[in-house]
């Protein structure tokens, strides 16, 4: 059996850059929230202040692990992004799931 390694050696520079590049670009659409801001350029302070809350707060925030949604969506829309829940199953495309991370109540 090879190595990934030794696989890498037999492939042309051309298409390991290719696949070095897709690796990239694999790694980089998992984040923590702390690496997307830092990626999106934005300090603590800078996005305390947006979120009406301390530095401090969003330091605990960025160390959590278990946050609520409605708190995700106010740090990503903090950031100038919007948040979508992705549903994937082995037996078909992947679903955003709807009506769970939005600012918008449930009418009932």
């Amino acid at each position: 059996m090879k190595t990934i390694n030794q696989k890498m050696k037999t492939v042309s520079a051309r298409r390991r850059k290719k696949i070095e590049a897709r690796a990239s670009s694999l790694i980089a659409e998992e984040m923590t929230l702390q690496e997307l801001r830092r990626a999106r350029k934005i300090t603590q302070v800078r996005l305390a202040k947006t979120l009406g809350i301390s530095q401090d707060g969003v330091s605990r925030l960025e160390k959590r692990s278990d946050l609520l949604l409605s708190t995700m969506r106010k740090s990503v829309e903090a950031m100038g992004g919007n948040l979508s829940l992705v549903v994937e199953f082995p037996d078909r495309k992947p679903v955003i799931l709807s009506g769970i991370a939005t600012g918008e109540t449930d009418p009932a």
